[in-house]
């Protein structure tokens, strides 16, 4: 459990001196990539919403079917 909170201490104080600390980077990203991200992003958070249907309602669907017979 120490090493976890040690690992996680590590992790975060890594994260704020990147975070803060960094020069800017000057990157062209293109249409295709963007694009490219946008899809990806937004299949990721769709099939998390579909999970999460599939968990909570279809169970639901399946006990009001049960229950109304």
């Amino acid at each position: 459990m120490i090493t976890t909170k040690k690992n996680a201490l590590i992790m975060g104080s890594i994260f704020i001196i990147v975070c803060f600390f960094s020069t800017r980077v000057y990157a062209y990203i293109g249409p295709g990539l963007g694009v490219g991200a946008i899809a990806t992003i937004l299949g990721i958070f769709l099939g998390l919403l579909m999970l999460l249907i599939g968990i909570i309602w279809y169970p639901i669907k399946k006990l009001l079917k049960t229950l109304k017979k």
